[in-house]
């Protein structure tokens, strides 16, 4: 057995949370329902389950979409004195939880719970005709949660309390979207080390890769970042905090918006960007533009790439590479009427890393949004 293959199995035996993935990602917004439909027209997700008062459900909707491997579940409260319709009220529309797939829910909440993390949901098995799934949860940073997902005894839609969602009269083709790359969160002044140390002590994370305000900066801003991992690299979670600048960061622009600590972006994996982001323009999805002097030493910077130049220049796709090969990403403008949760499409071709060498054509960009917005 190689050396390489016996580390995998060390780090496999002593990873104490094993992660397939993740599950789910459950947005809290205003109007599920109008929600649902933007990201099935807007992005290609297909509709899959439903849960509200004719499931049993007498608090809240839920209607859930997927595309490939990607789940979207959109949750809005049915009453005003409710903890969904307070996160929306003081977030606005955004993430609320990141559920991962694991292969023991309970195991899940006694190891990070053992280590520190606050219990957010207690173990809980629900169960129909279909089997079971069991859940369980914990706090992570601002009111964002982790969901631990059990569904190896589950064979209906989603899970028990959703009914099948279709309607087949409505057909929008997919865009290409495959799974969640990463997610990246926004926490505040001097935060970020204390939710490092979380998820390595308890989650069993490793940091990958630090950035500091040298690496993410531009004349007016900074940021810093760390990124964070799981044993198998499945799950990875970068953090983001505000570093110290002439003016205002997206980070700390971020921050007053979403009044706290929150997701920032989630990174949706492609294996073809030009045409997924040529569809999802064509649909109305609007996209961060960089200069186009980006692309006069591109092919100096990066090397070789199998992409024509032209598509990429006209769609505002960057390119970086590391040690492993090159990855391709794109940004999109805010999603919701506060500039807070965005996405970003991501194809990697070989490339393991987060674009580095992209940072400051892309956060020049989004200064540019923000001088807009007045919020430099």
């Amino acid at each position: 057995m190689s050396t390489i293959a016996v580390n995998k199995k060390q780090a496999a035996q002593q990873d104490f949370l094993p992660l397939h993935g993740t599950d789910y990602v459950e947005f809290y917004v205003g109007n599920a329902k109008q929600a649902a439909h933007f990201y099935i027209t807007a992005f290609g997700f297909q509709p899959l389950a439903y849960a509200g008062p004719e499931t049993g459900s007498k608090d809240r909707v839920s209607y859930v979409v997927r595309q490939n491997k990607l789940t979207f579940m959109l949750t809005t409260a049915l009453r005003s004195d409710n903890a969904i319709a307070d996160h929306v009220y003081k977030h606005g529309d955004g993430v609320k939880a990141l559920a991962l797939k694991v292969d023991d829910a309970a195991s899940a909440l006694h190891e990070t719970t053992s280590r520190g993390a606050k219990l957010y949901q207690e173990t809980t098995t629900l169960s129909d005709e279909q089997g079971k799934v069991v859940i369980s949860g914990i706090h992570t940073y601002g009111d964002t949660v982790h969901l631990f997902i059990e569904r190896k005894d589950y064979h209906g839609v989603f899970m028990p309390g959703f009914r099948a969602w279709n309607n087949p009269h409505f057909k929008v083709p997919d865009t290409g979207l495959q799974y969640v790359d990463h997610c990246v969160g926004n926490v505040g002044w001097n935060q970020m080390n204390p939710w490092v140390s979380f998820y390595e002590n308890v989650m069993g994370f490793r940091n990958i890769l630090t950035f500091d305000d040298n690496d993410i900066s531009t004349e007016y801003s900074a940021l810093m970042s760390k990124v964070m991992s799981n044993g198998n690299g499945y799950v990875k979670f970068p953090i983001n905090e505000p570093a110290e600048g002439k003016k205002k960061s997206q980070v700390e622009e971020y921050l007053d918006y979403y009044n706290g600590e929150g997701v920032q972006h989630v990174a949706l994996a492609t294996n073809n960007i030009v045409e997924t982001v040529m569809d999802l323009r064509s649909r109305g999805i609007e996209f961060l533009q960089v200069p186009t002097t980006y692309y006069d030493d591109l092919l100096d910077r990066v090397g070789h790439i199998d992409e024509d130049l032209a598509p990429l220049k006209e769609l505002g796709i960057l390119v970086d590479r590391d040690d492993e090969g090159y990855l391709l990403q794109i940004f999109t403008k805010p999603v919701e009427d506060r500039p807070t949760l965005f996405f970003e499409i991501i194809q990697r071709k070989g490339a393991q890393s987060f674009g580095k060498g992209n940072f400051k054509a892309l956060f020049e960009a989004i200064e540019r949004e923000q001088e807009a917005r007045g919020n430099l």
